[in-house]
């Protein structure tokens, strides 16, 4: 088992990489969607989806 870790350890490291940055990624992602940012970078004037991203916001 321990020779199997250590010949596969450069993979290991690269996966939980991987996985800590996907993680912090969503967490993110998570975070602005709470704040009512929005992922897509531009206004809503001219979104066709304008009415179901914000639809919480504008219910108030």
């Amino acid at each position: 088992m321990f020779e199997w870790f250590v010949s596969n350890l450069a993979t290991i490291v690269i996966l939980m990489v991987l996985v800590l940055v996907v993680a912090a990624i969503v967490f993110r992602m998570i975070k602005d969607h709470k704040r009512g940012r929005s992922s897509c970078g531009c206004g809503c004037a001219n979104c066709p989806m304008s009415g179901e991203c914000h639809r919480k916001t504008m219910e108030k």
